[in-house]
């Protein structure tokens, strides 16, 4: 069962309340998706520690209900 953008942005702000979360569907098959999410949680972290975050926001859903997510993540500019 695919997921909807909707639902991703949802799950994303529950986790990142102050996160700017824009979303596309790649293909138009509710299973590919690009993401840039900012957050000012993303400060002082890496990369791959910003992917994270936003992975465990999602709680197991990638790779079952959700195939593909490109992320771009960062902290918001002072």
């Amino acid at each position: 069962m695919a997921m909807d953008a909707a639902m991703i942005e949802r799950l994303i702000k529950e986790s990142l309340p102050d996160a700017q979360v824009s979303i596309e569907d790649l293909r138009g098959d509710g299973d590919h998706y690009a993401a840039h999410v900012v957050s000012g949680a993303f400060r002082g972290k890496t990369r791959v520690q910003q992917h994270q975050m936003v992975y465990q926001a999602l709680r197991g859903r990638m790779g079952n209900e959700l195939h593909a997510l490109a992320l771009q993540t960062g902290a918001p500019e002072d």
